[in-house]
C-alpha cells in the first residue's frame, strides 16, 4: 500500500476565504511497509471537481518535498475555488493513485473589490449613559436560481450575522483582534444553503469587543475608534451565469438589540424582553418607529485583508461538578476546571427578573467567592428574563476565565442540567500528547494544555480573566515551543507576526504587546522584544516554514539594529528599561524583578536573537548577511564574556538564571562552561532542588540540566511538589499554570489582590522539555518540521515509563519508554513516512548488539545504520514502527546487548 492522505492548503484543509495567493500545498504519504519516502510528486489544480479541465500542471517533478510545495508561477484569483489533487513516486518508484480531490477558496483580495460601505447605526439611536449593542439589517429578493452565494464580512468591532433566521458560520469574535489601523482580517461563508427562493434578510449585531470597548488596567476605551461598523457584501451566482451583489449601504436599517452592554472585561448585559422575533428573516417588518435608516461611515479599506489563522470557534462543552454554598451564604457552581469562555444556562420566570452570573477562578481559603484578582475586570453576566416559556441564553461578544460562577436571582429549584460551560479558543489542531507513570506530572501537563486553550484566544495572551488580557510578547516566546508540541499553532502565530512587525516603531522597537495598546510608556525590553526573532524561527523549526523567514526578515533585523543602536557600545546592551528576569523568587523584598543584572539578561538575548537571525540569513541564502551577523554575534559574545566572566572562568552574576542563559545561549567557553554548571549545581543543591527563577530563566532550565549532565537534577525540580516547583499548584488543585508559583500559599492565602493570575501559561514551557527530553521527540534545524526526526529520551529517577507524539507535517511521531523492576527497558518508536530518524538509546553501552528477530539491526528493513557514540548506541532508521529492548546490568548504567523487533 502506497496512498497519498492529509492534503492541506495553508496548514488547513479545504480553507474558505485564504489571502495568500501562491498557496503552498503539503501532503502524508502512507504505506504499511518501513522506510518508506517519496522521490517524485506532480500536482494538478482545475476549477472543477472533475478535473476535466486542468488549469494548471506541475508535471513530475523530482523532489522528496511533500511539505509546503509552492506552485510554481500560479497565482490565484480572488474569490475563485480551487481543486487540487497530488500523486507521488516512491523510493521504488512506485506510483501512487492520485489522491482524493481537496480545494481551497480564495477571498477578496483588493480592498477596491469591496463594492459596500461601511455602514453604523445612527447617534441618536444609541443613549448616552448606557452602550447597548446596535443590530443592522436588510431584506432583499432574489430573481432566479442560486448556483453559488458567498457572504464576506468584516467589522469595527465584533459582528455576528444571521441569514433568514439561521446564525452564518461557527466562528467568534469576529472579524478577531488584531493591529486594527494596520489590518482588519475580513471573513468569507458559503451561505448557499442558507438563501431562499424569493425574499431574504440578513441581519448583524456589533459588539465593541477590542475595538472600542474597555482595553487594559488604565481604563482606556476607543483606542481604534468611537463608532461600530459593518460592512459586507454577498456575491450570488446564478444558474444562467447572471451575478448579483448585496452590500451595505445606507438603505439598511438600524436599531437598538435586546445586548444593552457588551465588554470582553466586564460581561454582557442582555434584556430578553426587547428580543424582536424573526428580525432576520424577509417577513419582519422594519418600517416601525425604533428602526432608523443606517449612516454611512467614512472609514478606509486599505487594511482589509482575508483570514490569516483559524477563528475562535466552540471546543469543548463542560458540565459543572458541584454545587456549592459557601460560608456566606454564595451559591457558586464548580465547573472543576479553570476555563476560557462562558456558560450557556437555561432559567423560566417571570419577565423581568433579572439573573445574575459572577465568575472566578478560586475561592478564597474560607471557601468564598474571590474576585480581587480580577482587578477592574467585571467579569458579569445579567439576563432579564421575558417571561413564560424556559428560555436558554449565552453571551456573544465577551468571554471569561473561570472556575466557580456565583448565581444570583435564580428561581426554583437550581438544577446542575442547567448550566454548560462552553470552551471557546482558536480552533488550532491539537497535535501532541504526553503521558507518564506519575499523576501529578500527568496533571501538571493538562494543566499546560489548559493554559494553551485559555490564552490562544485569537492572540497569546498573558491571561484571560483580568483588566488585561493583552499579547504580551514575552510570554509569548517563552510558551511558542511547547505550544507547538501541543497543538499547530503555525497559522496562529503568522497572523500575530505580522502584527509584531506592523506594531514595530520606526526604530525597530517591539512593544511590551501585541497589538500595542499600552500607548507611549510602552517600550522594548530584552527578553520581550526578542519574540519578533525568536517566535518565526521556532516556526519554521517545528514546522519547516521558509516563508515565516521570509516574511518576518525585515522585523528580525530591524529588531536587531534596534539593540544594536541603544547605548555607547553596540556589542552591549546596558541602557534602557528591561523586565528582567521577571517574577524571579531571588528578587529583593517587594521587587517583581528577579536579581540576576538586567543587562546581562539582555545582552545575552541580544547575542541569541543575533545567533538565530545569522541562521535565518543563511537560510535564506542571503550570503553577505549571515557573514555580518556572525561577525556581530562574536564581537557581542566577546564584549559579553569581558563585561560578565571572570578571568578564570567564572560568572559575575551567581544567580541561578544567569548560568542557564549562559549555557543555553552557549556564551561560555569550555572552562567557564563547567563551572557555571557547577554553579548551578551548586545553587539548586543550597536551595534543596527549588528553582528561584522567574519568566526569563525558567524555559530554559531543565533543557541547560539535561544538556549537561545534570538530567537527576531535572528530573528532580519536574518532580518537585513542596514549594517553589511546577507541582506545588498541582497539589493546591490546580488545573491551569499560575502566574506565580505560590499563588496561593500552604496557609491557602493569595500571592497578592493586584497581580495573581491563576490561567497564565508562562511557566508552562516545562512541557517543551517534557516532550524534547523526556518523550525524546526532537527535530533538527538542518531539516527542520521533523523532516529529520530525533528520539533520544533521558530518563530519570522517578518516572518508570512515559510517552508522547506528535502530529507533524510528515504524519505521528511516537515514543514510549518503559522501565521494569528486573532491569530492563524498553523503547517504542513511530517514525511517519517520508522521513527520517536517529534514535538514540539512553545509556546503552557501546558496543552492544542491535538485533532483530535474532538478526543484525543493520541488515533489517528500515534501519540503515548502527553505531556507537559517546553516549551510547544510535541508530538510523527509515519511516516505520520499531520495538529496541535491553537490559540494565549495573548501577552505571551498562546495558546488555539491544533488540530491535
Amino acid at each position: 500500500m502506497f496512498e497519498i492522505m492529509g492534503l492541506r492548503c495553508e496548514y488547513q484543509q479545504n480553507p474558505i476565504g485564504i489571502g495568500v495567493t501562491r498557496p503552498r500545498i503539503s501532503w502524508r504519504l502512507q504505506s504499511d511497509e518501513r522506510a518508506v519516502s517519496q522521490s517524485a510528486y506532480e500536482i494538478e489544480i482545475a476549477a472543477e471537481a472533475g478535473f476535466a479541465a486542468v488549469i494548471w500542471r506541475s508535471g513530475r517533478v523530482e523532489s522528496e518535498q511533500s511539505a509546503h510545495v509552492e506552485l510554481g508561477s500560479f497565482v490565484a484569483e480572488s474569490c475563485k475555488r480551487y481543486y487540487y489533487r497530488v500523486r507521488a513516486w516512491n523510493h521504488k518508484g512506485e506510483e501512487s493513485a492520485w489522491s482524493e480531490t481537496a480545494f481551497w477558496e480564495m477571498g477578496l483580495l483588493s480592498p477596491e473589490e469591496w463594492a459596500g460601505e461601511w455602514i453604523t447605526a445612527p447617534l441618536e439611536l444609541l443613549p448616552a449613559a448606557a452602550e447597548p449593542s446596535p443590530m443592522l439589517r436588510k431584506s432583499f429578493e432574489l430573481t432566479g436560481t442560486v448556483k453559488a452565494a458567498r457572504l464576506y464580512a468584516t467589522a469595527l468591532g465584533l459582528y455576528e450575522l444571521e441569514l433568514n433566521g439561521q446564525r452564518v458560520g461557527d466562528s467568534y469574535f469576529t472579524p478577531g483582534w488584531t493591529s486594527y489601523n494596520h489590518t482588519l482580517q475580513t471573513q468569507t461563508y458559503d451561505v448557499t444553503g442558507l438563501l431562499e427562493s424569493g425574499g431574504n434578510a440578513i441581519g448583524a449585531y456589533l459588539g465593541n469587543g477590542w475595538y472600542k470597548g474597555d482595553l487594559t488596567w488604565n481604563d482606556r476605551r476607543c483606542l481604534y475608534g468611537d463608532r461600530l461598523a459593518l460592512l459586507l457584501q454577498i456575491r450570488i451566482v446564478y444558474e444562467d451565469g447572471r451575478e448579483e451583489l448585496i452590500v451595505t449601504d445606507e438603505r439598511w436599517k438600524a436599531a437598538v438589540s435586546e445586548i444593552q452592554l457588551s465588554e470582553i472585561y466586564h460581561g454582557e448585559t442582555y434584556d430578553a424582553r426587547l428580543e424582536r422575533e424573526g428580525w432576520s428573516t424577509a417577513a419582519y417588518d422594519d418600517s416601525t418607529e425604533d428602526w432608523h435608516f443606517a449612516e454611512t461611515l467614512r472609514h478606509g479599506k486599505h487594511m482589509l485583508k482575508p483570514q490569516m489563522n483559524e477563528p475562535v470557534r466552540k471546543q469543548e462543552r463542560l458540565k459543572p461538578i458541584a454545587l456549592l454554598t459557601t460560608p456566606k451564604g454564595e451559591t457558586v457552581l464548580d465547573f472543576g476546571q479553570n476555563m476560557v469562555g462562558w456558560v450557556q444556562f437555561s432559567v423560566q420566570g417571570e419577565a423581568g427578573r433579572e439573573v445574575t452570573l459572577l465568575h472566578a477562578e478560586v475561592l478564597d481559603h474560607e471557601g468564598n467567592f474571590y474576585t480581587e484578582n480580577l482587578r477592574a475586570a467585571k467579569q458579569t453576566i445579567k439576563y432579564v428574563l421575558k417571561g413564560g416559556e424556559r428560555e436558554t441564553y449565552e453571551p456573544r461578544f465577551t468571554f471569561q476565565g473561570f472556575r466557580y460562577v456565583q448565581i444570583i436571582g435564580f428561581p426554583g429549584q437550581l438544577e446542575l442540567d442547567d448550566f454548560t460551560g462552553v470552551v471557546l479558543h482558536s480552533d488550532m489542531e491539537e497535535t501532541g500528547k504526553f503521558q507518564c507513570s506519575e499523576p501529578l506530572v500527568n496533571q501538571l501537563q493538562h494543566n499546560i494544555k489548559w493554559g494553551l486553550k485559555g490564552n490562544f484566544l485569537d492572540v497569546p495572551t498573558d491571561c484571560p480573566q483580568r483588566d488585561e488580557r493583552l499579547g504580551w510578547t514575552g510570554d509569548a516566546q517563552m510558551f511558542i515551543q511547547t505550544a507547538s508540541y501541543l497543538s499547530n499553532v503555525a497559522p496562529f502565530f503568522t497572523k500575530w507576526l505580522r502584527d509584531v512587525e506592523a506594531d514595530q516603531a520606526e526604530d525597530g522597537g517591539v512593544p511590551f504587546v501585541v497589538p500595542h495598546v499600552l500607548g507611549e510608556n510602552d517600550m522594548s525590553s530584552a527578553a520581550w522584544g526578542d519574540a519578533a526573532v525568536i517566535c518565526p524561527w521556532t516556526i519554521y523549526v517545528c514546522y519547516g516554514d521558509k516563508r515565516i523567514l521570509e516574511e518576518q526578515y525585515e522585523s528580525m533585523k530591524a529588531w536587531v539594529s534596534y539593540i544594536r543602536s541603544q547605548g555607547e557600545n553596540e556589542f552591549l546592551w546596558n541602557t534602557g528599561f528591561h523586565f528582567g528576569d521577571w517574577l524571579g523568587l531571588d528578587a529583593k523584598s517587594g521587587d517583581y524583578v528577579g536579581a540576576t543584572d538586567r543587562d546581562f539578561i539582555a545582552t545575552a538575548f541580544y547575542a541569541y536573537s543575533v545567533s538565530l537571525l545569522q541562521k535565518t540569513a543563511a537560510v535564506l541564502d542571503k550570503s553577505a548577511d549571515a557573514a555580518e551577523y556572525l561577525e556581530l554575534y562574536d564581537k557581542i559574545v566577546s564584549a559579553w564574556r569581558e563585561e560578565f566572566v571572570t578571568a578564570s572562568g567564572r560568572l559575575a552574576v551567581p544567580t541561578q538564571t544567569a548560568q542557564v542563559l549562559a549555557l543555553m545561549f552557549g556564551l561560555l567557553d569550555e572552562t567557564a562552561e563547567k563551572r557555571a554548571i557547577a554553579k548551578l549545581s551548586e545553587l539548586l543543591e543550597q536551595n534543596k532542588f527549588h528553582l528561584t527563577t522567574g519568566f526569563v530563566g525558567t524555559p530554559y532550565l531543565n533543557h541547560v540540566l539535561s544538556s549537561f549532565g545534570q538530567n537527576e537534577a531535572a528530573y528532580k525540580l519536574l518532580l518537585q511538589q513542596t514549594y517553589p516547583s511546577w507541582l506545588y499548584p498541582v497539589t493546591k488543585g490546580a488545573t491551569t499554570i499560575w502566574e506565580h508559583w505560590d499563588g496561593i500559599k500552604e496557609d491557602g492565602s493569595f500571592w497578592s489582590r493586584d497581580m495573581n493570575s491563576f490561567n497564565h501559561y508562562a511557566y508552562g514551557a516545562i512541557g517543551e522539555w517534557m516532550y524534547r527530553t523526556v518523550a525524546g521527540i526532537q527535530t533538527v534545524e538542518t531539516a527542520p518540521g521533523y523532516k529529520q526526526i530525533v528520539i533520544a529520551p533521558q530518563p530519570g529517577e522517578g518516572l518508570a515509563w512515559a510517552e508522547g507524539s506528535l502530529e507533524t507535517m510528515y504524519g505521528t511521531v511516537s515514543s514510549k519508554w518503559s522501565k521494569s523492576e528486573d532491569g530492563g527497558f524498553t523503547l517504542d518508536v513511530t517514525i511517519p513516512p517520508n522521513t527520517a530518524a536517529e534514535i538514540r538509546l539512553p545509556g546503552a553501552a557501546a558496543g552492544a548488539m542491535v538485533t532483530e528477530s535474532g538478526a543484525a539491526a543493520s541488515g533489517a528493513a528500515g534501519i540503515t545504520a548502527v553505531t556507537d557514540t559517546a553516549a551510547g548506541v544510535s541508530v538510523k532508521a527509515g519511516s516505520g514502527s520499531y520495538r529496541f529492548a535491553w537490559q540494565i546490568l549495573s548501577s552505571r548504567g551498562l546495558y546488555a546487548a539491544v533488540s530491535a523487533e
